[in-house]
């Protein structure tokens, strides 16, 4: 087998040599790669390798940003007062990074009023422009007419 690591010198040694290497190392013996010809090991303290690695992973984990969903909820014939109202809170939830999904509400016969809800939809979208772009066109799915906006990113 083929033996890396830090203290040892590289080179193909017999198994029970690289056994030995390790021992005297007080460290263990890894088999890194098994396919090769000959296959590749490492001398090197193996807990401490899991270790590390599981503190890389939780460093990748904190650094992901989580994607939040608000919604708000319109009817097919919203008022200017109602709908300005809810439009100042979809301004604030793209401000603070999330993704919102705004989505007109067919009651009974409602559903009569689709085109009414699309525009309410369109509307909402044209006016937050600005800070968030349209991920999915109003799009009806049962009683519900549902858009998603993204928050635009900052570049600095």
């Amino acid at each position: 087998m083929r033996l890396v690591g830090d203290n040892v010198e590289m080179g193909v040694y017999p198994i029970s040599k690289a056994r030995e290497l390790a021992n005297e190392l007080e460290l263990d013996l890894v088999e890194i790669s098994p396919n090769a010809e000959p296959p590749v090991c490492k001398i090197i303290d193996y807990k401490k390798f899991l270790y590390e690695q599981k503190k890389r992973d939780k460093a990748l984990k904190a650094k992901a940003t989580k994607v939040i969903i608000k919604e708000i909820r319109f009817g097919p014939q919203t008022d200017d007062h109602d709908y300005d109202f809810k439009k100042r809170h979809a301004e604030k939830f793209l401000k603070d990074g999330a993704k919102l999904k705004a989505y007109v509400f067919f009651k009974g016969r409602s559903i009569v009023y689709k085109d009414q809800g699309e525009i309410l939809l369109l509307r909402l979208a044209q006016d937050l422009e600005e800070l968030g772009k349209v991920e999915q066109m109003p799009k009806l799915e049962g009683k519900r007419m549902t858009m998603f906006i993204a928050p635009k990113t900052n570049k600095k």
